[in-house]
């Protein structure tokens, strides 16, 4: 059984993992109406991974004994600058969710609660790879300088085709 205080945290989670599914749905479809097929096609993978994710949480809530909330989710940015500008947001928001995660550890440590700790050990080490991930696209976006971004987008279109279910 969940305590309450874990419940809450988890349900909020539940909110940020929709709310990020929802960003990249909507960074894919400003991208696709830009002609980026490559950079939409990530980008709706990795909103369906977002959407895992709240699942996961939504089932392991309601697996503890606990009540998982649906949350009502605002709505995203629909325009952005550029790409590069748009992936420095995606790593914002990858940021915001890792220290969001790193709470949910430190409140099951307090609270001893060490079967939700243990399995919220996914998500930390998802951070990490999320993170790394876009770091290395805007790695990329800064070696182009704003050139050559038919060669980035097919780039990302290959790397979407490999990550495709």
């Amino acid at each position: 059984m969940l305590k309450q205080n874990i419940e809450n945290i988890l349900n909020s989670q539940i909110e940020k993992e929709a709310y990020s599914s929802n960003l990249y749905l909507s960074m894919a479809s400003w991208s696709e109406n830009k002609g980026f097929e490559g950079t939409a096609a990530w980008l709706y993978e990795h909103a369906d991974e977002e959407r895992d994710h709240m699942l996961k949480f939504i089932k392991y809530v309601n697996d503890r004994g606990g009540n998982a909330i649906i949350p009502e989710i605002k709505m995203p940015p629909s325009e952005f600058n550029n790409v590069k500008d748009m992936f420095k947001e995606v790593l914002a928001h990858e940021q915001y969710i890792t220290e969001s995660i790193n709470n949910i550890v430190a409140i099951c440590m307090d609270d001893k609660d060490f079967t939700t700790l243990n399995w919220i050990q996914l998500f930390v080490t998802e951070q990490i790879e999320e993170e790394a991930l876009v770091n290395g696209i805007i790695d990329k976006l800064n070696l182009l300088d704003g050139n050559n971004m038919y060669l980035f987008d097919k780039d990302m279109k290959a790397e979407a085709a490999q990550t495709d279910l």
